[in-house]
């Protein structure tokens, strides 16, 4: 009895050294603080840095800041930068690059100036030290980035230009840092510049060309998932090492590392949703957590000077990047939501001015008289960035907050607008557990993105089979589709069907589930002959008008660097048109590839039509000549996916070299995915609808 007594209060000495009962209280917090706070409307990012403040050394002391909290709080703040730079849409920040680089030089330039005046002479500072605060100021950590991933804008333009503005000033901010630290101890001269730039340099061009060689290398020949998940953990902390290694700060290499990925991790893969679930689990919450704890409220009842200094500091914050949000709206003549979002992710400060404030703070310049040391920057400072980061990030969350919640419910309103009664069901026949997972890939990558119950697998049993071998097998293929639809957040139902035939079992499924979209494999082994396009699938072509997709897999969709698609003249005069168009836009989209479109002249002005409507990156040729497709295997590369559309005997798009397809495809594009797309075809049309 004395011994259970001994051992419990043991147990519960504070602060708690049991590291399976601290685990346990994180668990507990990141586990109530939604569920609480989502009652109040309150962003949950804010309590996990309120419970933080609660338990740690400062509050209840149940937990100590130790190196465990460090190191996860760390991983945490890597993968916020990381998700923001994988998230990402490459296309849409290519073409709004300047409006990034205008909102980045705004969210530096207004801070520094206005950090940089108050720091003189309204704190009276020395120069060194209000350049410095100033730097404070103009750096921001997207902290409220999973919320805006969380309401699914991350691909509206106000969160685009705010996440490449990020990588501008956290990185102009960072070498302040770097410079001022220097000159302060007196190590700067002509060789320091030429060391850190051409440090920077290579740092850049390693991280954006050899990390995506790696990751497509890797990606190509490793399917295991738990490897795919480590390799991209190993390429988030290289990159941020990498950073360290150049002189900046491991954030701005976390960025890197996910801009580099960014096209081998689409949005719908497993892995992308595995990355997602783990960060915003675990370390997130454990980064918002450790930041909490760091907050001493003592400090603010007990030392006049830390209240005024945070207090300017919040003030200036805010006002200046407030501005600079405002300036980006007024420039760019964005909604008033766009500027809240804006505002949201770059109000908060945490991660840069973190780095900032305890570099400044070990800097010693000197002594005092009575033996203190002179700092870069004080206790007061430090203090007063503690409560800055408080009053920030809750700021930040409430505006972010807002405006991605009203730009959601907009973007969903006009969605319903669009899309009218049309409800997207796709079917995916499958057989060979070889090509399981990619066709279910494709499938995911080319659905809409409301389409999250309208995917079918099918499996087809010979009738006559009379052993529990064939059913078992069925079973065992189907579950791996179900599985892999699992993985990327989509339900997939699972049919199984007796048949003699396994086209007219196709057919039946198509009009039994009201299917819309069939998507059917070859398997790797075989080739494409006439003999099998001519049985089963002229047989499902015949009697069935749904959109039919005919998939080869080579090589995983997250590898693909370009789609060549092929389109027959007079392609758009079909009614089919706008629906497999829509899953080819879709495709580049979810995967952030690039697209190139073979048409004729009137095709191609359709097309360019769709474009600027829904912009991605993609180029345009001219193609007209289908007794030439030959042409092809000098334009397609080794990463390539041949896309060619193709037509049902006798329409207005059909080409006599159409018959030729197959034997071309097995006799030049061996080692090449490809799709061959039959739309729905129903006579010549007047249809103008675009997607």
């Amino acid at each position: 009895m004395m011994f259970m007594l001994q051992m419990t209060q043991a147990a519960i000495t504070l602060p708690l050294t049991d590291p399976v009962l601290k685990f346990l209280l994180i668990l507990v917090i990141i586990l109530a603080a939604p569920l609480l706070l989502n009652k109040l409307r309150i962003p949950h990012l804010l309590g996990l840095i309120i419970a933080g403040a609660i338990i740690g050394p400062n509050g209840f002391n149940l937990v100590l800041r130790d190196s465990s909290i460090i190191l996860s709080g760390t991983a945490g703040l890597l993968y916020i930068m990381f998700l923001a730079g994988l998230e990402i849409d490459l296309g849409d920040f290519k073409k709004n690059k300047w409006k990034s680089l205008t909102f980045g030089m705004y969210t530096f330039l207004v801070p520094m100036a206005l950090g940089t005046l108050v720091g003189l002479y309204v704190l009276n500072f020395s120069m060194l030290t209000s350049i410095l605060l100033a730097s404070m100021f103009a750096s921001h950590t997207l902290i409220a980035y999973p919320i805006i991933s969380k309401l699914g804008i991350t691909k509206d333009k106000a969160v685009g230009i705010t996440v490449g503005g990020t990588m501008i000033t956290d990185t102009l901010a960072l070498l302040v840092l770097t410079v001022i630290v220097e000159m302060a101890v007196g190590d700067v001269d002509d060789w320091f510049w030429y060391r850190l730039g051409a440090a920077i340099i290579l740092f850049f061009a390693f991280v954006m060309i050899v990390f995506p060689i790696v990751g497509r290398w890797f990606f190509k020949r490793c399917e295991d998932n738990v490897s795919q998940y480590i390799f991209v953990l190993v390429m988030v902390f290289l990159g941020a090492y990498l950073a360290e290694l150049a002189g900046l700060e491991s954030i701005i290499g976390a960025f890197l590392a996910g801009m580099a990925l960014n096209r081998l991790i689409p949005s719908t893969s497993p892995l992308m949703n595995r990355v997602e679930f783990v960060g915003n689990a675990i370390f997130i919450p454990f980064f918002l957590i450790g930041v909490g704890m760091l907050i001493d409220y003592r400090a603010f009842f007990t030392n006049w000077d830390t209240i005024k200094v945070g207090a300017v500091m919040i003030v200036v914050a805010t006002v200046a990047k407030f501005g600079a949000a405002w300036l980006t709206q007024k420039t760019f003549r964005m909604s008033v939501d766009q500027r809240r979002v804006i505002f949201g992710l770059s109000n908060a400060q945490a991660a840069a001015t973190l780095a900032a404030v305890m570099v400044g703070y070990n800097v010693i310049l000197g002594e005092t008289p009575a033996g203190e040391p002179i700092r870069l920057l004080n206790e007061s400072v430090l203090n007063g960035t503690i409560l800055m980061i408080l009053v920030t990030c809750t700021m930040a969350s409430f505006s972010a907050q807002k405006g991605a919640h009203n730009i959601a419910m907009n973007d969903v309103s006009e969605e319903k607008e669009g899309t009218g009664e049309h409800q997207e069901r796709i079917l995916i026949p499958v057989s060979y557990e070889k090509n399981v997972t990619e066709l279910v890939n494709l499938s995911t990558a080319i659905k809409s993105k409301k389409n999250k119950n309208g995917l079918f697998a099918l499996n087809v049993i010979n009738n006559q089979a009379s052993d529990d071998k064939a059913f078992k097998q069925s079973k065992k293929v189907l579950n791996m589709a179900v599985t892999t639809a699992s993985a990327t957040d989509n339900v997939l139902q699972d049919l199984l069907r007796y048949d003699l035939n396994v086209a007219n079992a196709i057919i039946s499924v198509i009009k039994e589930q009201g299917i819309t979209d069939l998507v059917l494999g070859l398997h790797q082994g075989k080739g494409v002959v006439s003999s099998f396009l001519g049985n089963m699938t002229e047989a499902i072509l015949g009697q069935s008008n749904v959109t039919t997709l005919i998939y080869r897999p080579i090589q995983p969709i997250a590898t693909v660097k370009r789609h060549l698609v092929v389109v027959p003249a007079r392609a758009e005069k079909e009614v089919g048109f706008p629906m497999w168009v829509n899953k080819v836009w879709n495709i580049i989209h979810n995967s952030g590839a690039k697209a190139v479109f073979y048409a004729s002249e009137d095709t191609t002005m359709y097309l360019k039509e769709i474009y600027k409507k829904r912009p991605i990156e993609a180029e345009f040729s001219s193609f007209d000549d289908w007794d030439d497709f030959l042409i092809m295997s000098r334009e397609i590369k080794s990463d390539d996916t041949l896309w060619v559309v193709m037509s049902r005997r006798e329409r207005l798009s059909y080409h006599a070299n159409m018959s030729r397809i197959p034997n071309y495809l097995n006799k030049y594009f061996q080692s090449n995915s490809f799709v061959l797309v039959y739309p729905i075809q129903a006579g010549e049309t007047n249809n103008r609808y675009l997607v």
